[in-house]
């Protein structure tokens, strides 16, 4: 009886950075802690830089602000799984999104 082989799969998605500081350190760390959890090579780039996503310093120097367009590149047996992990942390704005309040009405 042959084993089942997954084909490997290639898998991109641009995002865009939402939430108000950007990617710095925290939602950083949350993107690499998520992305060393698959054996796809993931990486994500901007207009100029490409990294690894499973590096924490690597990540950091893409210096994305908020309204910053990134491309997630995904390569693997589980690049589905992982591209379907990761979306939405940057639709989230990892955890970071205020939420919007108004002014109560005042009479006048």
């Amino acid at each position: 009886m042959a084993a089942m082989r997954r084909e490997l799969v290639t898998v991109n998605k641009e995002v865009t950075i939402i939430n108000k500081y950007g990617l710095h350190a925290r939602p950083a760390m949350q993107m690499v802690e998520l992305a060393n959890r698959f054996n796809s090579k993931i990486e994500i780039s901007n207009i100029t830089l490409t990294v690894d996503a499973k590096s924490i310093m690597s990540v950091m120097r893409l210096a994305a602000t908020r309204g910053t367009v990134l491309k997630i590149v995904i390569d693997g047996d589980d690049a589905d799984e992982a591209m379907d992990a990761i979306v939405p942390l940057f639709e989230d704005g990892f955890g970071e999104m205020e939420t919007e309040q108004t002014e109560p009405a005042t009479d006048t």
